[in-house]
């Protein structure tokens, strides 16, 4: 278990020195955490509604249309 820990330890202690002696890295660090909040929050505020939710009254008829979508096969048309 000590091991382990030292392990653990020493890979955080890495990390957290390569972190801390950068210069240039931390800028491109916080413009892909800003880059990511609005990829993530903004984006699916504004262009992903949650249609489940506005389409169905409760949780069982959420689940059931999204069971019937998953296990029903979907016709091919050979014209």
């Amino acid at each position: 278990m000590t091991i382990q820990k030292n392990i653990f330890k020493q890979v955080f202690l890495f990390y957290y020195e390569g972190f801390r002696s950068m210069t240039l890295g931390k800028r491109l660090w916080i413009i892909i955490l800003i880059k990511l909040f609005i990829i993530f929050v903004i984006l699916k505020l504004f262009f992903f509604p949650n249609l489940l939710k506005s389409n169905f009254a409760t949780d069982k008829e959420r689940g059931e249309y999204v069971l019937e979508q998953l296990t029903t096969p979907k016709k091919i048309n050979n014209d």
